[in-house]
């Protein structure tokens, strides 16, 4: 029987992946429950299993006590010493074997209940501490079943749940299929650990470089920056530690191919690979590539930056329904102003055209100006801006004249932007209006021609007649149907 329970305990230790002493504790534990449901709840139960051979021994233990206050853990001096003998003392713990067999089917049921909960426990606990450690690692498993858009996928000891916002969009994933996904939570909850996991996190784009690019794993190469749009495109930032490596070349590599293995994991998603800079300038112009940039203004306090490119650059610049801008913000973390040469320069000019001077605001009189001057508050949006609590320390300066100064100057800033955003959109729509053609092309196409636009346009002689309507045959009088057909050669007599 011995070696039934030793083997026993061995096989649910190897299937189980759990240290055997833990599931000693969890049997000894099951024992001692199983005593108790037979002799008591409150029974003071001792139960021991031998690793080496196990051999399970149960004892009840009592204390020798002067006076017995519960019965199932304690036992006179009197009664001690007539069931065992004269040399029993106070304090003394005695102990009476108890036989397993006698526990009974319901106590045993118990002890095996027991046993498998807190075997369950262990595993649990097992499980968490090793995936809790590893949290933005991939992993593989095997899909085991798409819920309501959720993926389950069988990790071997445990199951993982992918949820439907952390998924490429458009990729289909059926039952059976291998699939490498990134872990981004690991929660301990009252039903046992949930591993979360995606394929959309930014993290997991970066992993996967990382499990390509040698470079990166020996710390050559170094990612400083992800931004993605699951399943359309990426941009990734990459610096070199060592000037004799090219950061960007190491992660396209031969022919592309470590890129490619890449984009083939992610479903086609595009990766754009760009050298990072701490220069935020250098830095947001090339995340905007493929577009040029002509020039940069940065407004550091904003975290903002306006950015200047040519014409026929601008397409490039905002990328399909503007995600290279999007991307290039994210990859950043600027906030992008993007504008076309032809706009920044009506910008400019409007906005020198209708600055208005500090000096020419309502109430704000010249000792009034120097004392402002003085401070470094030299425009009016300084003014809006200042805090009031400063303006009202200035010299001069009292609390009624300041609260006036200061909603002046934030109606009048409010109005000017107002008024410079209005001129500046109708700039745009004359020029826009100017560079439209003479003519509608479209109207000599074959679906020009049969609109009723168009033959109101010929009969008005807006738009030339076409070739095909100019020498087309003109219908023939009722004359001219009736008259016969004369053959010209009828009656000529041709020379031999």
């Amino acid at each position: 029987m011995d070696h039934n329970v030793l083997q026993a305990l061995n096989e649910i230790a190897r299937e189980k992946n759990i240290d055997k002493a833990i599931i000693i504790e969890s049997l000894e534990a099951g024992l001692q429950s199983a005593a108790r449901k037979k002799l008591g709840a409150e029974a003071n139960i001792d139960a021991k299993v031998d690793p080496m051979t196990g051999a399970m021994s149960v004892e009840m233990v009592k204390t020798v006590v002067e006076e017995v206050d519960d019965p199932d853990t304690d036992i006179s001096l009197e009664e001690a010493q007539i069931e065992f003998g004269e040399g029993v003392e106070l304090g003394d713990e005695l102990r009476w074997p108890l036989e397993v067999d006698e526990f009974g089917r319901n106590a045993i049921l118990v002890a095996k209940q027991i046993l498998v909960q807190k075997v369950r426990e262990a595993e649990r606990a097992q499980i968490y501490e090793e995936y809790k450690d590893r949290v933005n690692e991939i992993i593989v498993g095997t899909v085991q079943q798409v819920d309501r858009g959720n993926v389950l996928v069988n990790l071997g000891r445990t199951e993982a749940m992918m949820p439907f916002r952390e998924q490429i969009r458009g990729e289909k994933l059926h039952q059976g299929k291998t699939v490498r996904c990134f872990i981004i939570e690991v929660l301990d909850n009252a039903k046992g650990p949930q591993v979360i996991l995606s394929r959309s996190h930014p993290g997991f784009l970066k992993a996967l470089f990382e499990q390509e690019v040698p470079e990166i794993q020996e710390k050559i190469v170094e990612i400083k920056a992800v931004a993605r749009e699951p399943g359309t495109r990426s941009k990734i930032a990459v610096v070199s530690n060592d000037d004799r490596v090219d950061p960007v070349g190491s992660c396209v590599g031969m022919k592309g191919s470590r890129v490619q293995a890449v984009t083939r994991e992610l479903s086609g998603e595009r990766v754009d690979i760009v050298p990072w800079s701490a220069e935020p300038s250098l830095m947001i112009a090339r995340a905007l590539s493929p577009a040029i940039v002509s020039h940069i203004e940065l407004h550091r306090d904003r975290n903002e930056a306006t950015v200047i490119v040519g014409d026929d650059q601008l397409s490039k610049a905002i990328g399909k329904e503007g995600k290279n801008v999007r991307l290039a913000a994210k990859l950043t973390e600027w906030k992008i102003d993007l504008v076309s040469s032809r706009e920044y320069g009506i910008r400019q000019r409007v906005v020198d055209e209708m600055t208005m001077q500090l000096a020419e605001m309502d109430g704000v009189t010249p000792e009034i100006l120097v004392v402002l001057e003085a401070v470094g508050i030299d425009t009016i949006d300084a003014l809006a801006d200042v805090p009031y609590a400063t303006l009202v320390e200035l010299p001069g300066m009292d609390e009624e004249t300041a609260e006036k100064l200061q909603t002046t100057a934030q109606m009048t800033s409010d109005q000017l932007k107002v008024l410079i955003d209005r001129t500046i959109a109708e700039e745009l729509a004359k020029e826009a209006e100017a560079e439209k053609p003479l003519f509608d092309e479209s109207a000599l196409t074959d679906e020009g021609m049969q609109s009723d636009e168009t033959l109101a346009a010929f009969e008005q002689g807006d738009v030339p007649m076409p070739a095909g309507e100019l020498f087309k045959d003109l219908p023939k009088t009722e004359a001219e149907e009736e008259e016969p057909k004369v053959n010209p050669f009828a009656n000529t007599e041709l020379d031999d």
